[in-house]
């Protein structure tokens, strides 16, 4: 039995939640004094701050000549859905699902979107479906990082540089965590709130000079929402890109980006948040190599997130239970930790198999994933210990 004594060291941050994610260290609301309260998106000095964001953020992310970034209302959601309606029916379209937010685009693409010859590769929880047997002549749709799986892609090899269709990437848990083949990539979608920490409701998407030619040499048959309309007079709507958005953003929320990209420059840029997510998950990932009661939902090793580690508790006792009692169980231990302010937000999804779900990215300091592993054990060890008092 794991030890029952409460630990003496707690997470300076608790914040372990895989969305909204964790500020990233020193910040303080004073960070975002700057912010334009009360003044128009539309202003000069507002859309300076938002063309500042785009062009911190190409510039961190090191997009090629060419691409193209632009803040969507609808956080990664809202930019993911205007690149499918936009871009998709062309010709056919493979879309691949392994978790419960790919599982929303397959259903987007087939029972949305009326394009012929759709065909969807599926996978349960913890493995990839076969990337062999995608068809590059078609477009092809799926998740970098299957945030509520644990499970990305291990590269983006599997990609021929030389392929027909577009590739749209949903990269919300991937992006400034995991390298990007940007070679690979004609449309790339992420949110604020999870890498870098930032506040939610806003996307950003971005566009290969392949993609901007779809858009401007095909014009999908279905209506097109105004928030999802990326052409004006048939051409690319470039003021999306260079700041002016497409209906009114929080300039607090903006701030609070923008923060956060000068964080990311001071430590060093791409490298050194890439370097920090995958020290926290390494951390992490040792712990359960060494600990006989939790397993990796993720079951090939070269497709372990560096962000978003999903855990299976795999104790003999707690397996013989029912399934509403494993996801007590998981759950009981998540609501230990929160009412210790050990561990905020650590249950799994809700779609998800029943376990743990903690966020490494590269917000979160190592020291922290260090100090609440302890405390995992302890919660673990408590929950056990309430079974056999039951029994």
């Amino acid at each position: 039995m794991t030890d029952l004594n409460m630990p003496a060291v707690r997470p300076a941050n608790p914040h372990f939640s895989c969305g909204p994610c964790s500020k990233h260290p020193g910040w303080k609301l004073d960070n975002l004094s700057n912010a334009l309260f009360g003044r128009s998106h539309r202003a000069k000095d507002g859309k300076a701050r938002l063309k500042l964001a785009i062009d911190k953020t190409k510039s961190l992310l090191g997009l090629p000549e060419g691409y193209v970034c632009g803040i969507m209302p609808g956080s990664d959601t809202g930019a993911f859905e205007a690149a499918m309606w936009s871009l998709l029916g062309a010709r056919g379209v493979d879309v691949l699902a392994w978790e419960s937010f790919g599982s929303v685009w397959v259903g987007d693409v087939v029972k949305q979107l009326p394009i012929a010859g759709v065909r969807n590769f599926e996978a349960d929880f913890g493995y990839l479906p076969d990337l062999a047997a995608v068809d590059f002549s078609r477009d092809v749709v799926f998740t970098a990082n299957g945030t509520t799986s644990g499970v990305k892609i291990p590269d983006y090899d599997w990609i021929p540089a030389d392929r027909e269709g577009l590739t749209l990437v949903d990269a919300t848990s991937a992006v400034f965590a995991q390298p990007v083949d940007w070679e690979k990539v004609d449309c790339l979608t992420f949110s604020w709130q999870k890498v870098m920490g930032g506040e939610a409701a806003h996307g950003m998407l971005i566009l290969s000079p392949r993609a901007i030619e779809r858009l401007e040499s095909y014009t999908p048959p279905w209506p097109m929402p105004k928030l999802f309309r990326l052409t004006k007079s048939g051409k690319l709507n470039s003021a999306i890109f260079a700041g002016e958005t497409i209906n009114t953003p929080s300039m607090l929320a903006l701030e609070d980006y923008l923060d956060a990209l000068s964080w990311a420059e001071a430590i060093g840029g791409l490298g050194a948040l890439n370097a920090r997510a995958n020290a926290n998950a390494k951390t992490l990932y040792d712990w359960v190599d060494r600990t006989a009661w939790v397993a990796n939902l993720a079951v090939d090793e070269a497709t372990l997130s560096n962000t978003s580690v999903c855990l299976r508790i795999v104790d003999p006792e707690v397996l013989g239970l029912g399934d509403d009692a494993q996801a007590a169980f998981a759950k009981g231990i998540a609501a230990m930790l929160e009412a210790e302010g050990v561990a905020y937000d650590i249950g799994s999804y809700r779609d998800a198999p029943s376990g743990l779900r903690i966020w490494t990215g590269s917000t979160v300091e190592s020291s922290d994933v260090e100090a609440l592993l302890p405390w995992l054990d302890w919660a673990f060890a408590q929950a056990k210990a309430g079974l056999a008092k039951a029994a």
